[in-house]
């Protein structure tokens, strides 16, 4: 018979699936709160439409119809960008018309419309759970601590039957509360997609109106890209001038005075040559340093999994690193996801306070995956020189996706989503 010893690796690797399940079941309950709102609206606005329709043969529902056209456009695209804070962005179609005849046969309308219909039921239904699931599990797990003190026939399980009268009965609904953990733990993610699956399909642009949104999105994604090769051009030359150009000048002048010296002082004009060597030796390794910038060597002297290695080895926040990438990129997308996550964790290291971080990458179905975390103070500000701005360009030059979650105190969360380009 054979025993087997759990690891410290298979301590650490249960850690991380429960710390990953945690956030994923408070990203996925915060989702389907946030649904409440917009589902509550989707319903008063299907009472409004209502009465318009039945007034509208008095002229009454003809008068209110644009202003209910307009709040229906606009209660879409505030679903818009509620999705777009939980993931891919949802790409709005062109504004869709107010006119009552227009708006009939117009399909952006009918397929608000036929959101509006599902949030107001499904959507608000499931965010109504998202928020009785954990007042339940709570409620249920202390009900043993209250029950000496509650009144007499008071329910004792959250669902509204059931009388405890006895220790016994009183722990068990503690049990009840556990379940409610699981469910939250298991199936508030799925719960949390299939609210937002109505709005994914139904409130993005059509197919007669993706191939213009298509070019549009391909211009700006040439101009990111023209501009970050100018940007990195700009950095070369100056790196280039301030540094390695003058260590060259350096080492002509110190050469032409040894040569001047040579007859006159040995000794000086050895004293010269030396430190024109010393200059040169700097110059050379400035030269490594910048043709390491453009494409760094250790890509492809050990692939994207060693070189993030060797960054978070370097890194002053101890990092861990757990990359899972089969499927090589193009170089390009592997340099791209190289300088995401040296400036990420430079910006870490600098600026969050953070004890840890974590880097992690898979290689999935032609897409690379990237995702930094620290437990940092968060309240990260794109526009206050934090380096986003340039990953962003990187990024979107290949067509990909950035987003980041920074609440203030913590933790920050950059992911990164990537074409593979082979």
């Amino acid at each position: 018979m054979t025993t087997r010893t759990v690891s410290h690796e298979d301590t650490e690797d249960f850690r991380d699936l429960l710390v990953r399940t945690l956030r994923a079941s408070g990203a996925a309950l915060g989702q389907l709160v946030g649904g409440i709102g917009t589902g509550a609206m989707a319903l008063g606005l299907l009472v409004l439409l209502a009465v318009t329709a039945v007034t509208a043969p008095l002229g009454v529902g003809l008068l209110m119809a644009p202003g209910v056209l307009r709040a229906l456009h606009a209660l879409a695209a505030r679903e818009r960008e509620r999705l777009a804070r939980w993931g891919p962005e949802v790409v709005a179609p062109d504004p869709p018309p107010t006119r009552l005849r227009v708006a009939l046969v117009d399909p952006t309308t009918r397929r608000e419309l036929r959101w509006a219909l599902r949030h107001a039921g499904l959507g608000f239904l499931l965010g109504l759970l998202g928020v009785w699931l954990p007042l339940a599990a709570f409620r249920d797990i202390v009900f043993p601590l209250v029950w000496p003190f509650s009144p007499a026939g008071t329910s004792s399980t959250s669902l509204g039957f059931g009388h405890a009268h006895s220790w016994p009965e009183a722990l068990s609904v503690s049990l009840l509360g556990v379940g409610w953990i699981a469910i939250i733990l298991g199936l508030t993610p799925g719960m949390a997609r299939l609210q937002a699956r109505p709005g994914r399909l139904l409130l993005a642009a059509g197919p007669g109106t993706d191939l213009s949104l298509r070019v549009a999105e391909l211009t700006a994604t040439r101009a990111a890209a023209l501009d970050a090769h100018a940007t990195e051009l700009r950095r070369i030359e100056r790196s280039l001038h301030d540094g390695t150009q003058n260590r060259i000048v350096t080492v002509t002048v110190l050469l032409g005075a040894a040569r001047r010296m040579t007859a006159r002082d040995p000794a000086r004009a050895d004293e010269l040559l030396e430190r024109a060597q010393s200059a040169a030796e700097q110059a050379l390794a400035e030269l490594r340093a910048v043709s390491r910038s453009i494409l760094p060597p250790v890509l492809s002297d050990r692939g994207l999994a060693g070189a993030l290695s060797g960054l978070a080895a370097e890194c002053a926040v101890p990092c861990r690193t757990d990359v899972d990438a089969p499927e090589r990129c193009a170089a390009s997308v592997e340099a791209t996801a190289y300088f995401v996550v040296a400036e990420a964790l430079t910006n870490i290291a600098k600026h969050s306070g953070a004890q840890q971080a974590s880097v992690t990458v898979r290689a999935r179905g032609g897409r690379l995956l990237l995702r930094v975390e620290d437990d940092g103070r968060g309240g990260v500000d794109e526009k206050g020189g934090s380096g986003l701005t340039g990953i962003r360009r990187r990024v979107a030059a290949h067509d990909g996706t950035l987003r980041v979650t920074s609440p203030p105190g913590g933790p920050t969360t950059l992911e990164v989503d990537l074409p593979c380009g082979m």
